[in-house]
């Protein structure tokens, strides 16, 4: 996150989804960074935003692998989330999640319902999108250790109007 000179917050960005670098691009000129650039990449946009301080806004940042450290929010962090629950499901889910069709046989017929999953090694990181799936009322369940779902028709509806399409 830091340069010789100013910290840089950089986010890989596929470059398929245009919408969500303009997005990510946006966001960053409006919280903090002095300086917005676009590195291209094969397949992928690096979005990096020079600010001096990145490291107010996320002091869960440190070094190593965001699994094997905590990630917790601080108070301020967690009020915000409490007020827009939607807008860090909708960063969450666009970055280690996906919506897709699951297809499933019942007794010879086949059904094909939308359904979200939420991947991240981080169980803290998890532990807040269940906790902000939570504060919206949007039924989930774990299927793995590492994965949740969301696969009611209601639930996925109410995700739906929270996390829109990756554009």
């Amino acid at each position: 996150m830091t340069t010789a000179r100013v910290p840089v917050l950089r986010v890989s960005c596929t470059a398929s989804w245009p919408g969500l670098i303009e997005a990510c691009d946006d966001a960053m000129r409006a919280v903090l960074a002095e300086k917005v650039q676009r590195v291209p990449q094969q397949g992928c946009v690096n979005v990096q935003g020079y600010g001096k301080h990145w490291s107010c806004l996320f002091p869960q940042h440190g070094p190593g692998k965001k699994h094997e450290r905590p990630i917790v929010l601080a108070d301020w962090q967690r009020e915000i989330v409490e007020r827009h629950p939607g807008d860090l499901l909708r960063g969450l889910f666009h970055s280690d999640g996906c919506r897709f069709a699951n297809r499933v046989t019942v007794r010879g017929k086949r059904y094909v319902y939308p359904r979200y999953m939420f991947t991240n090694e981080s169980a803290d990181i998890i532990g807040l999108c269940q906790w902000a799936l939570d504060l919206l009322g949007i039924a989930w369940r774990m299927n793995r250790r590492n994965s949740l779902s969301v696969a009611r028709r209601d639930a996925v509806a109410a995700l739906d109007r929270h996390v829109g399409p990756k554009s």
